[in-house]
């Protein structure tokens, strides 16, 4: 994604190019990368020599570092959930900001992780408890799993992994001690980060959920892209990924990169905060509501 230096205005807006929407803002990793050879490397500039898949190796790094919570990385999936009640990970996944369900207006309803249950490995035994090994596969014993769990069967056939009737009750004092997040029937999930799967209960079968989930910004040439108000930041990174590592760099040269890279990845972070100050405004109005 991105526009095309030859590109008119005319062909970015032709339906045709939708795929490139959007993509003047970004500048790719290989673009930053002839960038910094150019700008940073040679004959009288403080990084006389360096192989390109050095600058590659930092760019990458400082890539999947600023995704994390300088970057606007976020992607969202959405499935429908089949019987199984599993959702398959995504190759790029890090971690999750929010997993939240689809009514029928559209409207996102949000999940909230149970922590009374889980999916262990099971282990095999027999009538008096003891463990089954497995001693057809070489010297060492090995005790003989079973993929699917008890704790796993039983959460995915109940009916609700929340505690709804005690959400409901409207006799007084009756939802004193409640807690919040299992009194709710919008659903509830678990994540097995072993086998990476997340989990659902069994009341979002069939439903549709949608994973917000927080990317390392990795993968091919035409996915590593870098905002552009993150560009400078980019280049301080790489700087002073490849200054720290050489040998024979005086030190005061790797702490100015480092304070320069610091200042830059902080001015990034304000660029890309999105504070519009309406809408800034509006949440203070609510706010200022009072209680009665």
């Amino acid at each position: 994604m991105g526009l095309l230096d030859n590109q008119t205005s005319e062909d970015y807006y032709d339906s045709g190019n939708s795929a490139n929407y959007g993509g003047y803002q970004f500048v790719t990793l290989d673009h930053i990368i002839n960038g910094f050879m150019v700008a940073y490397v040679g004959e009288g500039k403080i990084i006389s020599r360096v192989n390109r898949t050095d600058v590659q190796f930092h760019g990458m790094r400082a890539l999947q570092e600023l995704s994390y919570d300088t970057f606007r990385s976020h992607k969202a999936l959405e499935i429908e959930v089949p019987n199984t009640l599993q959702m398959i990970l995504p190759q790029d996944y890090i971690n999750y900001s929010k997993i939240t369900s689809l009514d029928t207006n559209g409207t996102e309803k949000i999940l909230y992780p149970t922590n009374r249950t889980s999916n262990p490995v099971a282990l095999q035994q027999n009538a008096d408890g003891v463990y089954l090994f497995d001693t057809s596969g070489g010297t060492t014993d090995e005790a003989v799993l079973t993929e699917a769990s008890t704790a796993w069967a039983n959460f995915s056939t109940a009916a609700t992994a929340e505690d709804s009737t005690t959400s409901l009750l409207s006799s007084l004092g009756g939802r004193y001690g409640l807690d919040p997040q299992s009194t709710q029937n919008n659903g509830s999930f678990y994540i097995d980060n072993d086998r990476g799967l997340i989990h659902f209960g069994a009341n979002l079968a069939g439903g549709t959920v949608i994973l917000h989930y927080v990317s390392d910004g990795l993968g091919t040439d035409a996915e590593m892209l870098a905002h552009k108000f993150c560009e400078e930041a980019m280049y301080k990174c790489i700087a002073y990924g490849v200054v720290a590592a050489k040998s024979n760099m005086p030190e005061y040269i790797v702490q100015r990169f480092k304070k320069e890279r610091f200042a830059e990845v902080r001015k990034a972070k304000i660029r890309l905060s999105n504070i519009k100050i309406e809408e800034f405004a509006q949440v203070l109005k609510n706010m200022g509501k009072p209680i009665k």
